[in-house]
């Protein structure tokens, strides 16, 4: 993913060098363009992505508890001796 901060560095040495000259229009319609440009990406930010991370981590480990119960809950199964009164 792009660096926000070489971004933002970009932005400003290309604001600075057509600030000298009258292509302020130029400068307007390059922002909109990369706007757009990164608009059309699905970008997500690094705190959303962190954010689904953590929620990722916690339904993976709720999965794997689940998955060992269902483990022992099928050993049990198999070896515990027949129910008299289920007949």
């Amino acid at each position: 993913m792009l660096n926000p901060r070489l971004l933002d560095e970009m932005s400003a040495r290309v604001s600075s060098l057509l600030a000298a000259t009258p292509a302020g229009d130029v400068e307007r319609n390059l922002r909109a363009a990369l706007a757009g440009l990164f608009g059309k990406l699905d970008l997500v930010t690094r705190e959303e992505f962190d954010v689904q991370r953590e929620v990722l981590t916690r339904t993976r480990a709720k999965l794997e508890a689940l998955e060992a119960r269902i483990a022992e809950f099928e050993a049990r199964s198999q070896t515990a001796p027949p129910d008299p009164a289920a007949r």
